[in-house]
């Protein structure tokens, strides 16, 4: 009797071992890392206004040691985006004519709209109405702040 239990059992560890490898193991679904806090106020990262892009990022590389990913075609040009890994970092784009080579902050706020408007009331000028960012970046507005300072303002998608 023991033999035929015997048996039995290792018939069915048998059975069991071959359906586990029958059936494809599920694969764990790859979480997302939750959106971090925005900090209203906080420079998150600056844009390079270049008459020579290609010729800035090349002289950020050599000089800075700045590391740049592919260039993100715009219709005004490559787009040049670099990262420290830290959230922050910034692009080199094409100067806008009248616009003069510089340097844009880009602010973090909640809503793009609600943060325009804001600074539109309080005495700044347009000079990029909110608008979306290819590629799902969010939302960008650049507004020209008493004493011809230009801001970007930057909220998430």
């Amino acid at each position: 009797m023991a033999v035929k239990n015997t048996a039995k059992k290792q018939a069915a560890t048998k059975k069991a071992a071959a359906n586990r490898k029958a059936k494809p193991k599920k694969k764990a679904a790859a979480k997302r890392p939750p959106a971090r806090e925005i900090r209203p106020g906080f420079i998150s990262h600056t844009e390079l206004a270049s008459t020579a892009p290609d010729q800035t990022a090349a002289w950020c590389k050599k000089v800075l040691s700045w590391k740049f990913g592919t260039p993100m075609p715009t219709p005004n040009g490559p787009y040049h985006m670099w990262n420290f890994g830290d959230n922050t970092g910034g692009g080199i784009r094409a100067s806008h004519p009248p616009e003069q080579p510089g340097t844009i902050p880009y602010c973090e706020v909640r809503s793009i709209r609600a943060a325009h408007d804001k600074a539109v009331a309080a005495g700044a000028a347009t000079m990029m109405p909110p608008s979306e960012i290819p590629g799902g970046f969010g939302w960008i507005a650049i507004v020209k702040a008493p004493g011809g300072v230009p801001i970007g303002l930057w909220a998430q998608k």
